[in-house]
């Protein structure tokens, strides 16, 4: 067990954590420690995971999925095969998070096995770039179908400026609500991943009407001009649908018993929405035909149009509600991963304080929320995400060939949770399949991608990691750390009680 012993030992040199040092609250007992407490049961992890995957993916990549299947039965296969990928993914995270149950995700996972560098070019193309990019689409999305019942006039569309306006108005309203409380933050991911379920299991509900009076033509010759060349596109629709299935791994010292809880949860979580997910794209095939769902930018609108008549408003909501939720789970996670990656010494120190009456991570929150708000005014942000789509997959692949490779290293590790190698060795091809298809498809962007990510390393050994420290710029960063905790009441994290530490 030598990799893991020896991230024990760092992990203990760098901030006192041990991996075993979660294990004295894994119940969830309360202590008057400054520290992330364990307080989510199966249930709100799997919360988070449904309402941070279903967002407004489900009701916009119906139709690239078709577009690149070309036929209805691929179609269903394709999201049947993303829904897949993402669970083995889920499912090898379940190992990875029970073998090391700290929060960070892919980036903790990586830095345990490959070491820092590799890590810190996680983290950092995930600070500049991928996550609060994601986060701030997301918002937009909200933002945007928010207001777009009060432009019904296609002559009139909805004021850029506006959306982006209440977009950052929810941004800020949830920062409020995570600073404040976690379980107020788990509240509102507990109700919110409820209704979306619904508004969802009623679109299911009218496609099983209206199979069941007969609409099923389109399921006639199912697989008629299907599209092989176009797979490429169809998989990256229907797998954006799936993004955030390791949501919940961002957050596992928050996880009250996680090595039996993170796999209980990820299952639960995973099987719910790849079931929902390919029964609602049965119920759009059951009311619409193939040219309206491709002439349709809006699919859930038109199929809610054409179903469920004067309660057609109830999709619309639905969408809002599921970016709303979508929002405060990406808030949830995003911080937590800035935040595990200042306490190992890849970001700014103060990012890993804690609020000292709240116990939440303040100053995570506030970073995480501004960068998400300056990519509210990028005027071209969704093409600059798709310059990092390789990069995600590159790093979900490394993460999974780690578990492999620490199979072989060390057999004898203790794995509360055990999935089949089948299943890891599927999602590694699978992760590499989608990044050469991706750099075939679009090399240019790749590359432009790459020259980016190539910007942290030298980040990495001038400013992290430097042979000789810059005195000037650790001297200021010192002065306004000072000044941050003042502001913000903020302290490092805490292991024991003042009155442990007394014995």
């Amino acid at each position: 067990m030598a990799l893991l012993l020896e991230a024990n030992e760092r992990r203990q040199d760098t901030s006192g954590i041990q991996y075993s040092g979660r294990d004295s609250d894994a119940d969830g007992s309360q202590s008057s420690a400054v520290r992330l407490k364990p307080t989510l049961n199966v249930f709100s992890g799997a919360a988070i995971n449904i309402g941070t995957v279903i967002g407004s993916g489900i009701f916009i990549s119906p139709k690239g999925v078709l577009a690149g299947a070309g036929s209805v039965g691929l179609t269903l296969l394709v999201w049947v095969f993303c829904g897949i990928v993402s669970l083995f993914g889920a499912l090898c995270f379940s190992e990875l998070g029970t073998m090391i149950p700290q929060s960070g995700g892919p980036y903790t996972y990586i830095r345990v096995i490959y070491g820092d560098f590799p890590a810190f070019m996680v983290m950092w193309i995930s600070m500049i770039m991928l996550q609060p990019g994601t986060f701030a689409i997301l918002a937009l999305t909200f933002g945007n179908y928010c207001l777009q019942p009060l432009f019904s006039d296609l002559s009139c569309p909805v004021p850029y400026n506006a959306v982006q306006l209440l977009a950052i108005s929810a941004i800020i309203l949830l920062a409020i609500i995570n600073a404040w409380s976690v379980e107020w933050a788990t509240r509102v991911q507990d109700i919110f991943s409820f209704f979306k379920v619904v508004a969802l299991g009623i679109i299911i509900i009218g496609g099983a009407v209206e199979m069941g009076q007969g609409n099923v033509d389109n399921f006639k010759n199912a697989f008629e001009g299907s599209n092989i060349r176009g797979l490429g596109e169809a998989f990256y629709s229907g797998l954006y649908a799936y993004a955030g299935w390791g949501s919940l791994n961002m957050i596992a010292e928050e996880l009250k018993n996680p090595y039996k809880n993170l796999p209980r949860a990820i299952n639960l979580s995973m099987w719910t929405v790849v079931v929902i997910y390919v029964l609602t794209n049965v119920a759009y095939f059951a009311a619409l035909t193939p040219a309206e769902i491709l002439a349709s930018d809006a699919v859930a609108v038109t199929f809610a149009a054409k179903v469920l008549g004067n309660f057609a408003w109830i999709v619309p909501t639905a969408v809002v509600l599921s970016t709303f939720g979508s929002i405060n789970g990406k808030l949830l996670t995003i911080s937590r991963l800035f935040y595990v990656g200042a306490r190992e010494g890849h970001l700014p120190d103060v990012l890993s304080m804690l609020n000292i009456q709240r116990s939440t991570p303040l100053p995570s929150l506030v970073a995480t929320v501004s960068v998400s708000i300056l990519y509210c005014f990028a005027k071209d942000v969704y093409t600059l995400i798709n310059y990092f789509s390789f990069v995600s997959w590159t790093m979900s692949a490394f993460a999974v060939i780690g578990l492999v490779y620490l199979r072989w290293k060390e057999p004898d590790a203790s794995r509360p949770y055990k999935t089949n190698l089948f299943i890891a060795i599927f999602f590694i091809l699978s992760c590499f399949f989608l990044v050469i298809m991706g750099a075939i498809a679009a090399p240019i962007d790749t590359l432009i991608g790459l020259a980016i990510v190539s910007t942290g390393i030298p980040v990495y050994f001038i400013v992290v990691r430097p042979v000789k420290k810059i005195e000037w710029i650790y001297k200021g960063s010192d002065a306004l750390t000072v000044w941050i905790q003042n502001f913000l009441m903020v302290v490092k994290e805490e292991m024991e009680d003042s009155k442990d530490k007394s014995k």
